[in-house]
């Protein structure tokens, strides 16, 4: 992959699409609305220095359309993209999932976030409940969590047994050969935050009412047994970190710079070209002067409050 900023230098487009894209992109940004200004203070005290946005957006913007040139490919070639996003909890793997997704098309590039298992599934192969959300031909998948949550979360919260955490090691490596073996592009990225930097973003979670949802019992576990996560995630590492599949780590205190090294890293690790497409022209609408467009009644209507 080769990206070059300069090449969209002069461009009309890149700046059109920069004014049309910026209200969606601060909402998205949008991080601290209802904040104490005491809590603001800490946390951009002690948070690193991070990129200006029109760095940061401009940058975004080119990697999102390799993305697209990436989508085509996938679509075109019939390749199968699986991609895990594990880490700790609030180190920012929603964030660059959702970046990732913003300007593709959703039958191609789709979000598996699986619930708690239920009792049935309890009863299966542990794998198996992962197996129907697979990626076919053409799809790209991307995993908000994945099996991993066996040695991570299960392990650390007691919901798996020592002998059923030991089981799911001996069985992924060979189980994620063997989706390698099919054909499956498979990418695993852990999402690396610090103590403090984590707990800044909990407090920012339980101070904002938009983010309160984020934040859940085992959340706030995950605080008390931040040890035991670290512990579960060294054997992890050094369990599953075969050579068809490794583990990519992405420092992500900074969020901004987390999310453009990992698209930009994901962008690298696959062999997309761009797919030459037919020039489309639009073609001209056909009037009826017989046809009277029907008047749709008041009460059908959205009321227009904005």
């Amino acid at each position: 992959m080769s990206i070059d900023d300069t090449q969209f230098d002069g461009m009309d487009w890149i700046r059109a699409e920069l004014e049309d894209s910026l209200d969606e992109d601060f909402e998205l940004e949008l991080s601290e609305p209802a904040l104490s200004m005491e809590l603001r203070k800490i946390y951009k005290r002690k948070h690193p220095e991070t990129l200006d946005r029109v760095t940061y957006f401009k940058s975004l913007l080119t990697l999102q359309a390799e993305l697209i040139k990436l989508q085509d490919w996938v679509e075109h070639s019939g390749e199968k993209v699986a991609v895990i996003f594990e880490g700790r909890d609030a180190a920012g793997k929603g964030g660059v999932i959702k970046r990732i997704t913003q300007r593709l098309n959703p039958r191609v590039c789709r979000v598996v976030a699986l619930t708690k298992p239920s009792d049935r599934e309890r009863t299966q192969w542990y794998f198996q409940r992962y197996v129907p959300h697979l990626p076919s031909g053409g799809e790209i998948v991307l995993f908000d969590r994945s099996w991993y949550n066996r040695s991570g979360v299960e392990r650390v919260m007691g919901f798996a047994s020592p002998d059923q955490v030991e089981q799911f090691f001996q069985d992924v490596p060979e189980f994620e050969r063997m989706l390698v073996r099919s054909g499956i592009r498979l990418i695993k990225y852990w999402f690396s935050i610090t103590d403090e930097e984590q707990q800044l973003r909990f407090l920012i979670r339980i101070h904002d009412p938009l983010k309160q949802w984020k934040l859940s019992p085992m959340d706030l576990q995950s605080r008390v047994r931040w040890e035991d996560y670290t512990k579960a995630k060294e054997e992890t590492f050094a369990r599953t970190n075969i050579s068809e599949a490794p583990w990519f780590v992405v420092e992500a205190n900074d969020k901004k710079r987390a999310r453009l090294n990992c698209i930009h890293h994901l962008l690298e690790q696959l062999p997309y070209e761009e797919v030459p497409h037919e020039p489309v022209s639009l073609p001209d609408r056909i009037f009826n002067p017989d046809y009277e467009r029907s008047v749709l009644p008041d009460e059908v209507m959205v009321p227009k409050c904005y």
